[in-house]
């Protein structure tokens, strides 16, 4: 198999064990602020809405609960902090794309893809417009976002608006870069820890009741919730569980939790952020199957992160797989062939969180319990935006609500289950070992890859 640039052109050993050295194990984002306290729920209870899980998800549904109801009781239940999760371990990308991205939408929504395009684009709008309406402080910036081509056979991907090399490389300079697409309009960025506090805090002044470290067991018929510490009777539910098990029966085959990781350098001098241009700020991501994502923070500081997607047998989510050292050596290394000008640069953090994958690469919705209990769950990476979509459309659904949301068939189709272990290993594990070939062999697909595109699946870095 052939070289990727990154194995071209890798650093020396020394340069990424120096990197490393320093840096600590834990979130960034969440190493960066401070965040208030919520009490926990040691007695029954009821409301008029229950909602299960404190990340954008949930945090969302009970925002805009509020907003179309104020007079509607809403309680959201945590097992454990507020945006502890992926809300607060994510790159802070804040896509526009309700699809994972155009041509996963096309080739399975085709007659949908221009409505499909307008909500995730007004969706994007107004989540800039609830920022300010709110006062919210998330470091919200419309940048847009910079899709680059680091071989040259992924050049032809990218689509006869493409920039040359040249053009790329005049808007964020690496040497890897071989073409590039700049979207100016369909993504921001933020910082995703404050996004979730901050979200919390608007829900609260609104009236909603949060309450951190009230794990729910259960959802029984009622619908009753069932924690550590008593029941909660509700009228309506919204479950926003992300990566964890599925409160649903019918939903505990529909994703798997898989880890991503990221690296968070120092801030950048004067000297070595005109050395690498990146004057608008764009989010970027390059086109390989195995990709990496990276951003600037308000402070001048890189993050870098993807590549590794890893899966635990077991469909587990715990925390000693955040600590994996071949994956953060390797991360490091790649930033350094991504820009060998900034060598001596170094890193403070490192960590990882679960993703809620599922097999269309974008979330999936539905009822139970005769239309008292709505889920959004399996945004695959991309719900920094899309969770709000989806908390408006559990809210759809809830209200008995026809809406052009609801009658999407994006929205009312379910995507086929992962098998269950072992065979969920076995196959992610050749998928992974597929997509990685395809990486090595210019982009070409084997028989597996090709095999899964035709029956509509798909497991992503």
């Amino acid at each position: 198999m052939g070289a990727t640039v990154f194995e071209r052109h890798a650093p020396n050993d020394e340069v990424v064990r120096a990197a490393l050295a320093d840096s600590r194990l834990t979130p960034f984002w969440l190493d960066d602020i401070a965040r208030p306290s919520f009490p926990h729920l040691d007695t029954d209870a009821d409301a008029d809405l229950v909602i299960v899980g404190g990340g954008y998800s949930g945090l969302w549904t009970a925002l805009l609960a509020k907003e179309r109801d104020p007079n509607r009781t809403v309680m959201v239940l945590e097992a454990r902090r507020v945006g502890w999760a992926a809300s607060g371990r994510n790159g802070g990308f804040c896509e526009a794309s309700l699809t994972h991205g155009e041509e996963n939408g096309e080739r399975r929504w085709p007659e949908e893809m221009v409505t499909l395009t307008r909500l995730g684009l007004e969706n994007l709008d107004e989540i800039q417009a609830t920022v300010a309406r709110y006062g919210m402080d998330v470091d919200f910036e419309r940048t847009g976002s910079l899709t680059v081509a680091t071989e040259p056979h992924q050049v032809e991907w990218l689509g006869p608006d493409a920039l040359s090399a040249d053009d790329t490389r005049a808007l964020v300079n690496s040497p890897t870069y071989q073409g590039g697409l700049l979207d100016e309009h369909g993504s921001g960025l933020v910082h995703p820890a404050k996004l979730a506090v901050e979200l919390a805090r608007v829900a609260t002044e609104l009236g909603v009741q949060i309450h951190e470290f009230t794990p729910v067991r259960s959802v029984e018929d009622g619908p009753t919730l069932v924690t550590d510490r008593g029941r909660v009777t509700a009228r309506k539910v919204a479950l926003g569980t992300n990566a964890f098990p599925a409160l649903l029966k019918r939903n505990r085959l529909m994703t798997v939790p898989v880890y991503d990781y990221a690296l968070m350098t120092q801030p950048l001098t004067a000297a070595q952020l005109h050395s690498i241009g990146w004057k608008g700020r764009q989010g970027v991501g390059d086109s390989s199957n195995q990709f990496h994502y990276y951003r600037l923070t308000k402070d001048n500081r890189i993050l870098f992160g993807g590549y590794d997607a890893i899966y635990h047998p077991g469909r587990k989510v715990r925390r000693a797989y955040e600590d994996r050292p071949e994956t953060y050596e390797r991360l490091a290394a790649h930033f350094f062939t991504t820009f060998p000008q900034l060598e001596g640069l170094t890193f403070t953090h490192r960590w990882a969180g679960a993703i809620d994958t599922c097999t269309r690469f974008c979330a999936f919705f539905g009822t139970a319990r005769r239309g008292t209990v709505a889920y959004a769950v399996g945004f695959t990476g991309l719900g920094v935006g899309a969770t709000r979509f989806g908390a408006n459309v559990m809210l759809d659904l809830l209200d008995g609500e026809e809406s052009e949301r609801t009658r999407l068939r994006m929205v009312r189709e379910r995507p086929l289950p992962f098998p269950p272990e072992p065979i969920a290993s076995a196959g992610i594990a050749a998928t992974r070992w597929s997509l990685d070939r395809a990486d090595h062999q210019q982009g070409r697909r084997n028989l597996l890859l090709k095999g899964l595109d035709a029956l509509g699946m798909g497991f992503d870095s």
